[in-house]
């Protein structure tokens, strides 16, 4: 049997990862007002960032409609496919999902497509998606696939520290962090979406309070595996990795920007980690 492995552009992977693991990517849409931009192939994290600096209105996105799960899909019908497993960002942040649901249904019977929920976003996401094509390759089954990806979902945690919550409000994705908004400006909020909804994990008077309770989060969390440390053009980018060199070996710790999906509703100077907890 040959599955192969579809996410979208939420999960962060990079070109370089979707060609090596042989994953397609369906991009969401990233809008600045009237204009509209393809995730993953019009518009680039670096230039998002510079429109994010550009444009007084703050970025939206919109979940890819089915037709774009159609056409994936029919195309590794078409290369030899006999499976695929499409793997999502959260059902809880996004309605993508539900147009991968939406286009598998038209698949009933012809080829075997399941959709599962990471319950993550990010690079979170992203290493399950990887994982996925790993075991795919390998030979794994869909029941294989499926159980794996609950598994990892399970064990997959991410924090982000905010500047703000002005883009998470506008989104409305804001969720459990919804006691924030009666706080005082000049709190630094902390979130943890490890359940696929945003949640309140903690708040700080200052930027390197907050960095600070993120890096011992981390080490508290002990044995992980599959440390990232993603940030949304975050100046201190350089400032946090130091203080993490203090406490844990960052030698294999993957470091990047957040892409333009979820950048878009951090804002501007995020800094997020998503790791798998280890089975004891």
């Amino acid at each position: 049997m040959t599955i192969r492995i579809v996410t979208d552009s939420a999960g962060d992977i990079t070109h370089e990862d979707a060609d090596e693991h042989g994953i397609e990517v369906v991009p969401l849409t990233i809008r600045f007002g009237d204009d509209e931009f393809t995730d993953w192939t019009e518009l680039s994290v670096d230039r998002f960032y510079e429109m994010m600096d550009e444009r007084d209105e703050l970025p939206a996105t919109a979940a890819p409609a089915p037709g774009a799960f159609t056409q994936v899909f029919s195309e590794l019908e078409a290369s030899g496919a006999t499976g695929v497993c499409c793997i999502n960002l959260s059902a809880d942040l996004s309605a993508t999902m539900q147009s991968a649901r939406t286009a598998a249904a038209e698949f009933d019977g012809a080829i075997d497509v399941k959709v599962l929920d990471s319950r993550s976003i990010t690079r979170g996401l992203g290493c399950i998606a990887i994982e996925a094509a790993e075991a795919a390759k390998a030979g794994a089954s869909m029941e294989e696939l499926t159980e794996l990806v609950s598994n990892r979902s399970s064990r997959t945690h991410v924090f982000g520290v905010l500047d703000s919550l002005d883009n998470l409000r506008k989104g409305g994705r804001i969720g459990g962090a919804q006691a924030f908004l009666g706080s005082i400006l000049s709190i630094k909020p902390i979130i943890d979406i490890s359940t696929g909804s945003v949640e309140e994990a903690g708040r700080q008077r200052t930027r390197k309070r907050a960095l600070g309770w993120l890096r011992d989060r981390i080490v508290e969390a002990g044995n992980i595996e599959k440390l990232s440390i993603l940030h949304a053009n975050a100046s201190d980018i350089d400032l946090f990795m130091s203080m993490l060199d203090e406490k844990i070996d960052i030698g294999d710790v993957y470091v990047d920007k957040i892409g333009p999906v979820i950048g878009a509703h951090g804002g501007q100077g995020v800094m997020g980690a998503a790791w798998q907890q280890s089975v004891p």
